[in-house]
């Protein structure tokens, strides 16, 4: 490629904050061969999709978006990628104006492929799903956020029976704790000062290093520069007493967890093939309150799932009522092809999988209404996003409560106090700077 031509690129990501961390990463690979983002107005040469399957309404809406772009960029070059592209190649490779469909396997070798297209200037098309998928691509980078994502772990070794990301994702594999830390002191030296931890299934680090998940917090946690970690999301049976222990006395990661609950009902978390029952999640989050007052915990939960009659469905909501989180992430049971949960037989409509989510949803605004009503008229400590445009600055505290602030660049990216004043109808605070 003719190092003095500056293509443009597009980049889109639909799904987890995983895919975002690769999608930044592959957007640095791209930089790397001459490629540049797309600014406002500008037609890209080069469209890239980083996509999500996690439900069937996840592939409807990648295909509606991989559409979209080539009306809109009919002369671009089209890749699309992630776990859509990993489970469906050959039905995405159908869709007029796809140019190339890179898998799991090559994902970190698309500047690659997008150099070769424009050197040789290719008509054919190109798939390379595999169903063997090995690599540990790293991935830490920020995009155009202020937090940081470390991307430590891959893959997943549990066969829920409602989830194709084992096949998307493959088997669980990770980086060492030499290689990650090493990533966060570049964040240290490009002035983060925050990083978010993520993976697939992060509990499961170090499978395939003999390393540990524990060892890997402690070696971040001795990092200088960087004043604030995150846990993206863990599993419940994987969030041992030890590292809620750590997290409580360390001295950067946040009084914040994710934990996948999935269902309040054990006869369901027995259909879906969990690995823990109702009471090991309830201890967790007793014990996460217990040395964490303050904590912000979110939590997975899915309705609607083959199998959830009516009781259980009551017994699930009764049970998630009861428990001392702040956020429920809410989704209906999407059918997935291939999976064990086709098997079970009682199906749940659409009509009240939408009415369980819809009361699952007002029951999360009312738990982080709650939470957040208790902390006006207090301090907190905010990690202040990067201003856009004139509007309000935005950024999230210590314990994950989301405030507004008067627009001040130079805010951006430094951790201040502010006192919580007013809660919004969308669940944040708007909030004034104290200036010292």
């Amino acid at each position: 490629m003719n190092p003095l031509v500056q293509h443009k690129v597009k980049l889109e990501t639909l799904g987890c904050k995983l895919n975002f961390s690769e999608t930044a990463t592959m957007q640095s690979l791209l930089a790397e061969q001459g490629f540049v983002p797309v600014a406002k107005g500008e037609v890209p040469d080069v469209c890239v999709v980083n996509t999500c399957s996690v439900t069937a309404l996840a592939d409807s809406k990648c295909r509606q978006h991989i559409r979209h772009l080539i009306r809109q960029y009919p002369d671009a070059l089209m890749v699309v990628t992630g776990c859509y592209a990993q489970l469906k190649g050959k039905e995405i490779a159908e869709i007029p104006g796809v140019d190339i469909v890179l898998g799991s396997e090559h994902k970190a070798d698309i500047a690659q492929y997008v150099t070769r297209w424009f050197e040789d200037r290719q008509e054919r098309l190109e798939v390379t799903p595999s169903l063997d998928i090995h690599t540990f691509s790293p991935s830490c980078d920020r995009g155009d956020r202020t937090r940081y994502w470390l991307k430590v772990q891959d893959g997943c070794d549990y066969w829920c029976s409602y989830c194709t990301i084992p096949a998307a994702r493959g088997r669980s594999r990770s980086g060492t704790i030499a290689q990650l830390t090493a990533q966060a002191r570049e964040v240290a030296a490009e002035g983060g000062k925050e990083i978010v931890i993520t993976g697939v299934n992060i509990g499961d680090f170090g499978k395939n290093t003999g390393e540990q998940f524990l060892d890997l917090l402690k070696a971040l946690d001795d990092i200088e520069g960087i004043e604030r970690y995150r846990i993206s999301s863990i599993e419940p049976d994987l969030l041992t007493d030890d590292i809620i222990d750590f997290c409580a006395s360390s001295r950067a990661f946040m009084p914040h967890f994710h934990i996948p609950l999935q269902s309040g009902s054990d006869p369901v978390l027995k259909l879906m093939r969990r690995h823990y029952d109702r009471q090991l999640f309830a201890d967790k989050v007793e014990r996460c309150r217990e040395l964490m007052p303050d904590c912000f915990i979110g939590v997975d939960v899915m309705v609607g799932t083959r199998g959830e009659t009516p009781e259980l469905f009551e017994d699930s909501y009764n049970f998630i009522a009861g428990l001392n989180v702040q956020h429920l992430h809410v989704f209906p049971y999407s059918e997935r092809p291939g999976t064990m949960a086709l098997r079970i037989p009682y199906i749940v409509t659409q009509q009240d999988k939408q009415e369980r989510a819809a009361q699952m949803i007002a029951l999360s605004d009312k738990k982080q209404a709650d939470f957040t009503r208790h902390y006006l008229g207090t301090v907190r400590p905010v990690l202040m996003e990067h201003g856009r445009g004139k509007g309000m600055m935005h950024g999230f505290t210590d314990n994950y409560i989301r405030v507004n602030v008067e627009p001040d660049m130079s805010l951006a990216n430094q951790i201040v106090n502010v006192k919580l004043l007013t809660l919004n109808d969308d669940l944040s605070v708007d909030a004034q700077v104290i200036r010292e």
